[in-house]
């Protein structure tokens, strides 16, 4: 096929990360789903030093499935200023992926020359409902026919089933994986919980930490949780406006079958396939990456996405946690966050913070967080049960 001229410009042309907001993730009783995706709204405008008439379009990445009355969520954001009143916003949902599918959409505008400086918000509201109610509402990202009455611990229960039948019993890796996450956490003061746990408490079943769904105990489970963030981006050729910028040095989505019976679930095959096209993108090895953040929604998805991403051989990822590799000063830190083991899970935000968080490492603004010398991070939001797959590759640009 052959491109036109207007097609190579339009090829050509890519957003920049120029501004972000995050709130802290944890509960947030008494504060409605507007008044977090104003905050974050608020303080990614303000970051990038932009005008809210500069905002050509919004999007906003938000799972709810009933958690909160306000489904339709895509306008939220437009009370924050008179003058974004009458601005495209759209609700993008795609799982536990819908932050960074919200992140995908506004950047292929941006590519597409529709729009020129955009506004991405991700944001959720869970613990309105008790942990029954929210259990509920996060088993509609899998799929009915098959796996309806399956909750969503007990999806990756059988998953770490099945890698444990395959290459032997990781419980004390996992507990390893939830260890460093908890202590990455102490340095992050947006996470929801900041605390200290021992190997022996995540390793040990007891009444503070029972099985959820066996072979995972509590500590091997993402925190049920509030919060919003958010992205300012503008299309490459305004970046000479601000003083820092971000780039995506590559940026793939990848979808596998929904349902769990069609895949070999001892892997995440999409996962794989992802990290290895961005990679391809990216023009890059995992050995050029100087930090992670990945979707460790459960310690056992932390675990597979070593292998996916290339840190370690099939069935070998427990030989790299106990090299150290993961931690703060190894060879590739992951989830220096806290993930959302610690930090939170506040579903439709996940992605559009990992992309703040990663931005802001690339940037050398990442605070106790900061990796020294830090070029290039990777994002990896997961959806379902290994389903929605997005890999960004980020960089600061000049």
């Amino acid at each position: 096929m052959e491109y036109s001229s207007t097609q190579a410009r339009e090829a050509s042309m890519d957003a920049r990360i120029v501004g972000w907001g995050h709130t802290k993730f944890g509960v947030h009783s008494g504060t409605s789903l507007e008044a977090l995706i104003q905050q974050a709204a608020a303080e990614a405008i303000a970051t990038a030093g932009v005008a809210a008439e500069d905002v050509d379009a919004i999007w906003v990445g938000h799972f709810n499935n009933g958690m909160v009355p306000d489904a339709f969520a895509s306008s939220l954001a437009l009370g924050l200023d008179d003058a974004l009143r009458f601005t495209p916003a759209t609700r993008v949902e795609n799982a536990c992926a819908s932050g960074s599918a919200a992140v995908y959409a506004a950047r292929s505008a941006i590519r597409a020359g529709e729009a020129r400086c955009v506004l991405v918000l991700g944001v959720e509201k869970m613990t309105e409902l008790d942990t029954k109610g929210v259990t509920a509402a996060l088993a509609g990202a899998s799929y009915a026919a098959e796996e309806a009455g399956v909750s969503f611990p007990q999806i990756f229960g059988r998953i770490a089933d099945r890698y444990f039948d395959a290459f032997g019993d990781q419980s004390e890796t996992l507990a390893q994986i939830a260890v460093k996450n908890h202590q990455n956490a102490l340095n992050n003061p947006l996470a929801h919980m900041q605390r200290d746990v021992s190997f022996d408490f995540c390793n040990t079943v007891s009444d503070k930490n029972p099985m959820i769904a066996a072979p995972l105990r509590l500590t091997d489970c993402s925190l049920i949780t509030d919060g919003a963030a958010a992205l300012v981006m503008v299309a490459d050729d305004m970046a000479r406006d601000f003083d820092h910028s971000v780039g995506f040095r590559a940026a793939v989505q990848m979808n596998d079958f929904l349902p769990m019976s069609r895949r070999d679930m001892t892997e995440l095959t999409a996962a794989r396939r992802t990290f290895d096209a961005a990679y391809t993108h990216a023009g890059i090895t995992v050995d050029d990456l100087d930090l992670a953040e990945v979707h460790d929604c459960f310690t056992i998805a932390e675990l597979m996405i070593y292998e996916a991403m290339g840190l370690a051989e099939r069935g070998r990822g427990a030989d790299l946690v106990a090299s150290g590799a993961t931690l703060r000063g190894g060879r590739l830190p992951v989830n220096l966050s806290g993930g959302l083991k610690a930090k939170g899970h506040p579903v439709g935000a996940t992605g559009v913070s990992m992309h703040v968080l990663a931005a802001q490492q690339v940037l050398g603004r990442a605070g106790d967080l900061q990796v020294d010398g830090a070029e290039l991070a990777c994002v990896f939001n997961m959806g379902g049960s290994g389903v929605a797959n997005y890999c960004s590759i980020l960089e600061a640009k000049t």
